[in-house]
């Protein structure tokens, strides 16, 4: 049987004393579109960090495509997109294609410059992402929306297997969010990416996921979203 893709176990986290992740046992299955729900406060964030080797966890073990957090070195197998739309510096001079060819430094190295065939990839996955039109536009005349089909672009650029998305859709226009979400699910179906996907927007999130998780510090929750619509209001609340 294939390992999952991440697997946590007995996970416990505390800042300053204060428990913020506890006891947290998850898996997330190669394939799987993720949504990760729960409040403010709740551990959502801090989980991400301890998923991406950012907090060492106080207690329990993590293991990425089958490997111990600790001796897991190839990074570029799993992208990271943001809040980015929320915060980003319009000023910024940057074109589309130049902030997507950021995401192969890690690859090619800092000082590297890009070959044909970087420079291919880099177009194609713009295009990927619906964003071929504004190739060569600079990123902060784009909408939200828009800048963050690039920053989903910049984390796929480099072909990551897991694509972890941190409430990516603040600052966002309903409509929009419903096409971010459509392509979501088409790089989940289409591409095999697996997703996990942090984010307040229950009803568009239970439309496309395979797998609900509720997470306030402890894991309430995980299940498919058909079990999920079956829960109680007692069990939501919780």
């Amino acid at each position: 049987m294939e390992d999952p893709i991440v697997s946590m176990k007995n996970i416990d986290y505390a800042y300053e004393r204060k428990n913020v992740l506890n006891d947290i046992n998850l898996e997330i299955p190669r394939g799987a579109f993720m949504g990760l729900l729960g409040p403010n406060g709740g551990g959502k964030t801090t989980l991400i960090k301890v998923i991406l080797g950012l907090l060492k966890p106080d207690n329990g073990n993590v293991r990425l495509f089958g490997q111990p957090i600790r001796r897991f070195k190839d990074w570029s197998r799993i992208g990271f997109v943001s809040q980015k739309a929320n915060t980003f510096n319009k000023g910024f001079p940057a074109t589309v294609y130049e902030v997507v060819a950021m995401g192969l430094t890690a690859k090619i190295g800092y000082l590297k410059l890009l070959t044909a065939k970087h420079k291919k990839k880099v177009l194609k996955t713009i295009d990927q992402v619906g964003m071929r039109n504004y190739a060569y536009e600079n990123i902060g005349r784009l909408s939200g929306g828009q800048q963050q089909r690039v920053f989903i672009a910049r984390s796929l650029v480099s072909d990551p297997e897991l694509l972890i998305l941190d409430e990516p859709t603040v600052g966002v226009d309903q409509e929009n969010v419903q096409k971010f979400f459509e392509l979501l699910h088409q790089l989940n179906d289409d591409h095999n990416i697996t997703l996990l996907l942090v984010t307040h927007d229950t009803g568009t999130m239970i439309e496309h996921a395979t797998d609900i998780v509720c997470l306030n510090k402890t894991l309430h929750f995980h299940g498919d979203p058909s079990e999920y619509k079956r829960l109680s209001n007692k069990d939501l609340s919780r």
